[in-house]
């Protein structure tokens, strides 16, 4: 009988165990910034709409200034979402 082969076992599976562990790890964090990117994303579109509605009603530029605004806004929003993620 060889005695190597109890050895060789028990260390594949100290680094199967390692190698998932890292991997869920990695799995954790990437789902974290999915989640922080997407909230930049959702506050970006609250910020946008405010910022049309005090444009439209203080009536300081024409719709379509104000309307160019809120896509600037959402723009850089999605910028912002696109560092996090990557």
């Amino acid at each position: 009988m060889n005695k190597t082969s109890p050895l060789i076992g028990i260390m594949t599976g100290v680094l199967l165990v390692s190698t998932l562990s890292i991997s869920t790890a990695n799995a954790t964090i990437q789902g974290q910034q999915r989640r922080e990117a997407r909230d930049t994303r959702q506050d970006t579109r609250d910020t946008a709409r405010q910022e049309k509605r005090e444009c439209i009603v203080s009536n300081d530029k024409s719709n379509h200034d104000c309307r160019q605004d809120k896509r600037q806004t959402k723009q850089d929003g999605r910028q912002k979402a696109r560092d996090i993620k990557y």
